[in-house]
């Protein structure tokens, strides 16, 4: 009778136009934060430099990027999340300005620092909104579905890259400020139509701001009926025993393995390979890296219904296999290069898996009150961890340098089987009550 009970409600739960507003907003924002982050890489072919001054542009990104996110994690716990949000966009249109004009070694690190702040800021904010936002019943599938927007701003980078390459590079930099320009003035747009987190308001004690949001953007009824879905949902999950506990320490253990191995292992193979081994395929090597994420992305069409627990182990699991038998190819691959695209292709369906599983639960496990904070310092030591990296494979050969990927891989197997053993299931249609331990 529950059951019936709950199909009936969340059959009711409506997605609204502001629901449609959020979406495109975050969506955006995602592909916005990939785009910049990708950046460094084409950034390393703009002016010459050293091998040492190449290694620190490809660290930049992540750099800029934690310190934006350390940054901005607590804020938006502390602020709220919208009012982070325009922070966030103030400064990528300063830096998209600025990159435009940036003809020198230390302007190029001034406004990419500018741009990668703001993005850490922008996506940490997203992944702590984008839960408590959205319908019950579409949390998990928009979730997944706004991640795979980092893919397209990949894809969308490579084809401009791609069709810039053997123009002037100060071309090549205003064709990709433009275009960063254009999806902020498309983002900004969206952003007006969305509310502040309903959730976040009422764990505040907000309450009389939070009604006011609830009437101007939803209506009293529907959002009652998102309320109810969500109650009914968290007490079929207690009824069937699946609302495990699980406690701060495994969630951390779980969520920077794997997103060590999802920032690191994807980085080094898709941002570093090109510029340190076959820089003429650098644009190339992101394109389709990007590309078969973002096609293969829409598996999150399904999130819902799927078990976050055995998407993670799929992906991770399939990832660390494929990088061994790379590892174990690589006097192939670098002969045959039809062979090199097939393996990377190969690779990256696994690793989208994987990618935005991980990347959906680090952001549902924790508390309303602290979920940016706690998301920021997983991101943090995650991203890194992947800085360390870089310099750590920077004069290894490329047979060292795939094994080393491999042994990555292997450490977000570790947290994905440790996820699989003991922690909670927050996929299926799992209330965030439940995701959340609250």
């Amino acid at each position: 009778m529950a059951a019936d009970s709950q199909n009936g409600v969340v059959a009711s739960e409506h997605w609204t136009s502001t629901d449609s507003w959020s979406f495109w907003s975050f969506g955006l924002g995602m592909l916005l934060e990939n785009y910049i982050f990708s950046m460094a890489s084409i950034a390393t072919g703009w002016v010459p430099m050293p091998k040492y001054l190449e290694s620190l542009l490809l660290a930049w990104s992540p750099i800029w990027l934690i310190i934006g996110i350390a940054v901005a994690g607590p804020m938006a716990d502390y602020i709220g999340r919208k009012n982070t949000f325009y922070t966030t966009m103030a400064l990528y249109g300063i830096g998209a300005i600025g990159i435009v004009f940036s003809n020198t070694y230390v302007l190029i690190l001034l406004f990419l620092a500018i741009l990668l702040f703001a993005a850490g800021g922008e996506m940490n904010t997203i992944m702590a909104a984008s839960h408590e936002m959205m319908p019950h019943k579409h949390r998990s599938k928009t979730m997944m579905l706004e991640l795979n927007f980092i893919n397209l701003g990949g894809v969308i980078l490579g084809i401009v890259s791609l069709f810039t390459a053997y123009q002037y590079h100060g071309f090549q930099r205003g064709m990709i400020g433009i275009t960063l320009l254009v999806v902020l003035v498309i983002m900004l747009i969206a952003r007006r139509k969305t509310p502040e987190s309903i959730r976040w308001l009422e764990r505040k004690g907000m309450n009389e701001r939070a009604k006011a949001e609830i009437e101007k953007y939803y209506g009293q009824e529907e959002y009652e009926a998102r309320r109810l879905a969500a109650k009914l949902a968290t007490e079929q999950s207690k009824s069937a025993g699946q609302s495990r506990k699980v406690g701060i320490p495994l969630k951390l253990f779980v969520t920077i393995t794997t997103a060590f191995a999802g920032s690191a292992g994807f980085g080094l193979m898709t941002y570093v390979l090109g510029p340190h081994y076959f820089p003429n395929l650098n644009a190339a090597i992101i394109l389709v890296a990007t590309g078969t994420g973002f096609i293969s992305g829409f598996f999150g069409f399904w999130a819902d219904r799927w078990s976050r627990k055995s998407l993670l182990l799929v992906g991770y699991g399939g990832t660390f296999l494929i990088t061994l038998i790379i590892w174990l190819t690589t006097g192939g691959w670098t002969k045959n290069l039809a062979l090199f695209w097939i393996l990377l292709v190969l690779l990256n369906l696994f690793v989208n898996i994987g990618y935005l599983t991980e990347d959906t639960l680090k952001g549902e496990v924790w508390p309303t009150k602290t979920r940016g904070t706690y998301t920021a310092l997983v991101r943090f030591v995650s991203i890194g961890l992947y800085i360390a990296t870089i310099y750590i494979t920077q004069n290894f050969g490329l047979n060292a340098y795939t094994l080393f990927n491999s042994i990555i891989w292997a450490i977000g197997l570790a947290g994905a089987v440790a996820w699989y053993i003991a922690g909670a299931e927050t996929g299926k249609g799992t209330s965030l009550d439940v995701a959340s331990g609250e």
